[in-house]
């Protein structure tokens, strides 16, 4: 009876052991994988940005270009309810 116990035991210690040894190669080529399509992502964006204004991560213009603070002179400075703001010269009204 003990010989029947033990060697189940073992055989239990061993089927314990081999399914915690296959899984690790697996995560390690799908992490390989999702780290070339990344750096190919990464590649597509940096070209889009070249043709077009340089953002930053959040999606707002980048102010260190010249090419996005010539475009935000030309804008008007307006509220976020889309009325002119009258901080600014070019939206106050001439006294009549």
């Amino acid at each position: 009876m003990k010989k029947l116990i033990l060697s189940a035991l073992t055989l239990f210690a061993f089927t314990a052991f081999t399914f915690g040894q296959g899984k690790p190669a697996e995560k390690k080529e799908a992490k390989k994988e999702t780290k070339v399509a990344k750096k190919e992502e990464k590649k597509e964006e940096k070209k889009e940005t070249k043709s077009g204004t340089s953002t930053k991560k959040d999606g707002t213009p980048d102010m260190r270009y010249k090419e996005n603070k010539d475009k935000a002179k030309h804008e008007k400075h307006m509220k976020k309810d889309g009325t002119p703001d009258k901080r600014f010269k070019e939206n106050k009204k001439a006294k009549g």
